[in-house]
């Protein structure tokens, strides 16, 4: 078994080590936003380089999965601190509250939709480019 291949299958099977690549390509976009000084936060120029190697099959999908799904599924504890800041600011309790709530609801709704675009235009294209014959899935 080859070291690339060996390497690859550990990979796939540590969701702490597809969480420590992912925090690499984090570092990364931050050191290139510092060095380059690019007006764009630095954790969105990492994941567009992680992006650029799983849209090239540099990097596969599945060896990123158990770790994409451990972030999934515990992302509620990201918001907590959110939650936290409405309870030591009470201003957030009155029309500024109201207008944030507004900010949120829509821009979560402008993701959703974009996101279901972006989800349906990925299927229509794979349908599209799918091979014919009869070992095709």
């Amino acid at each position: 078994m080859s070291t690339r291949h060996r390497a690859t299958r550990l990979i796939q099977r540590s969701a702490m080590l597809q969480l420590g690549i992912v925090a690499a390509f984090w570092l990364a976009g931050e050191a290139a936003v510092r060095v380059l000084g690019l007006p764009v936060p630095g954790g969105i120029v990492g994941l567009a380089l992680l992006l650029m190697l799983l849209v090239t099959r540099r990097l596969s999908a599945a060896s990123m999965r158990r770790g994409a799904d451990w972030l999934l599924a515990d992302m509620l504890l990201f918001f907590v601190p959110a939650v936290l800041a409405v309870l030591d600011h009470r201003e957030f309790l009155g029309i500024v509250g109201l207008k944030i709530l507004f900010v949120i609801t829509v821009s979560t709704a402008v993701v959703m939709l974009v996101t279901a675009f972006a989800v349906e235009r990925c299927y229509r294209w794979r349908i599209d480019h799918a091979p014919v014959g009869p070992h095709s899935r």
